[in-house]
């Protein structure tokens, strides 16, 4: 094992560090479409089923077309910019945050909860993997087949964005067919047109509250879309893969599921998807899973990456801490022990959508750092420095993040990034006009 003193990162043999703490080079980048595979991967799941099965049982149709219309141009905009930012800087999402009003020691923060809220939705998906495995094949007991599946989507994770695309190349295919011919078999016995304008089964839902499911059931993913579109080669293919995507991942799949609701007078997707389909049914759980539950490990890599190195100043790499954590998070999928954090984990995430409205201020329009990003960018290094801490980012954090959840208009999870967006323009504005500079900056650490 490489010791990171020796100027190679704490275990450098293990997997692709994947440019972890550095720029990802133009030559390592990949083509539009396949990015798009594997961010249409992380929508094309029964998360999604389940999303436009929730819309169905309290909205017509129409509605929830609506309802998912909004909801989508919501994240397309916020994955796009704050997508491009990642692109431009060929920078993860936390070192990216750097430089992007988090300043050094407030991105560590960022990285913790991002890392943690992801390893957590690892260990309990993966229990939702190794209970599908089961039930195809039993055998072993669950807790066992929970090691298996953990380790095994550790071990795609360990060697990267590459060995992730060709998981995506099989699993996305292998789940929109699956996927479609139990949708097929269970809306066979129905007239389609009938369930279009059938009444919803159960309580009647609002598009704005049909929106906010929507936006919500992805707006993580939007937030942390620099790991993935660092690996694009222009800002047209973010704006591409984005739209396409996204719109994909949504409409197709979540449209199914509202007419599954409407056809089983009932929202339980899982039984629904089980019930008309048996063994394939657990194929399609299998196939759905794996693809997103890979994303899950490997943003969390790069969130406990950009941890470590900020608190102890070392390079670790990135498949060495995915070996770690997925093999922590394979554990205690076994024992259990997540399902208890369910609403520790959900509280982690309503604070995250703030995070996207600073970034995107910062970086379109206050700017302070890009004259420092764009000359490092041409050296294909970073910055030297960076602000310790950036006040202004932990009030604007902390109170759109209350707030935004507490007013009782609008869509939460925008709610709070909008405002997060405003009370940080705002108050550094405020910090520039009585400083009498236009790129006032917090006390500054050299990296």
């Amino acid at each position: 094992m490489a010791d990171d003193r020796a100027g190679e990162p704490l275990g450098a043999d293990i997997g692709s560090d994947d440019y972890a703490l550095t720029r990802v080079p133009m030559a390592a980048r990949y083509a539009w479409w396949s990015v798009a595979v594997q961010r249409f991967g992380q929508l094309s799941d029964l998360t999604q089923f389940m999303l436009g099965a929730a819309l169905g049982y309290g909205m017509t149709f129409v509605d929830a077309f609506w309802a998912l219309t909004l909801g989508t141009a919501i994240l397309e905009v916020v994955a796009i910019f704050v997508g491009i930012a990642g692109q431009k800087e060929g920078l993860s999402t936390t070192v990216l945050g750097r430089w992007t009003g988090f300043g050094y020691y407030g991105s560590a923060v960022i990285s913790f909860i991002v890392a943690v809220s992801l390893i957590g939705w690892f260990g309990i998906q993966n229990a939702v993997f190794a209970e599908g495995i089961h039930q195809l094949v039993g055998v072993l007991p669950v807790w066992l087949w929970s090691l298996m599946t953990g380790l095994a989507v550790t071990v795609i994770v360990i060697y990267g964005f590459l060995s992730m695309a060709w998981t995506a190349y099989i699993t996305v295919p292998a789940f929109l067919f699956l996927a479609g011919y139990s949708v097929y078999a269970a809306l066979s016995r129905h007239a389609v047109g009938e369930l279009m304008t059938s009444a919803p089964p159960g309580p009647t839902l609002s598009i704005a509250a049909g929106a906010t499911i929507v936006a919500g059931g992805y707006m993580i993913g939007a937030i942390i879309s620099p790991d993935m579109t660092r690996f694009n080669r222009s800002t047209k293919d973010v704006v591409k893969q984005s739209i396409i995507s996204i719109t994909l991942g949504q409409y197709p799949i979540g449209l199914a599921g509202v007419l599954l609701a409407h056809a089983a007078q009932s929202d339980d997707i899982i039984h629904i998807v089980m019930s008309t389909s048996g063994a394939l049914g657990v194929l399609i759980l299998i196939t759905a899973t794996i693809k997103i539950n890979d994303w899950n490990l490997y943003s969390s890599s790069l969130g406990f990456v950009n941890l470590m190195n900020t608190l102890t100043k070392r390079k670790l790499h990135r498949g060495f801490i995915t070996l770690m954590i997925g093999t922590l998070g394979s554990i205690l999928s076994a024992l259990g022990i997540l399902d208890r954090f369910v609403d520790f984990l959900t509280f982690l995430g309503v604070t995250i959508p703030a995070l996207g409205g600073i970034m995107v201020v910062e970086y379109f329009i206050l700017k302070r750092y890009r004259k420092d990003l764009e000359e490092s960018r041409a050296q294909g290094v970073l910055p030297e420095k960076a602000e310790n801490w950036n006040p202004a980012m932990v009030f604007s954090w902390i109170v759109a993040s209350y707030l935004g959840f507490k007013l009782p208009w609008g869509i939460p999870s925008l709610n709070t990034l909008v405002l997060a967006g405003m009370l940080y323009y705002l108050m550094m504005k405020v910090l520039i006009v009585k400083n009498r500079k236009t790129d006032f900056r917090f006390r500054e650490t050299r990296i």
